[in-house]
C-alpha cells in the first residue's frame, strides 16, 4: 500500500499546504538562502532605478497591471 502523497491532495489542500510554507519560511528570513546571482541582480535593478527613476512604476500601476493580466 502507497503512502498519501502531497499530490493526491485537493487543489485547494495544496494551495494551503503552500500559504502555510511560505508563512513559515516568511517567520523567518534570515534562513531563507539568496544566492550571489540575485544579489548581482537585485544591485542592478537598484542602479538602473536610481540612474532612471523614470524607468519604474508606482506599486498602484503594477497591481493594476497584475490584476488586470492575471483577473478571472
Amino acid at each position: 500500500m502507497n503512502s498519501p502523497s502531497i499530490f493526491d491532495l485537493s487543489p485547494s489542500e495544496k494551495l494551503q499546504l503552500v500559504e502555510d510554507l511560505w508563512d513559515d519560511l516568511a517567520a523567518a528570513p534570515e534562513a531563507v538562502p539568496v544566492h550571489d546571482w540575485q544579489k548581482q541582480e537585485l544591485a542592478r535593478r537598484k542602479a538602473n532605478l536610481l540612474k532612471n527613476p523614470a524607468s519604474g512604476l508606482p506599486w498602484e500601476e503594477v497591481k493594476r497591471k497584475v490584476g488586470a493580466r492575471y483577473a478571472r
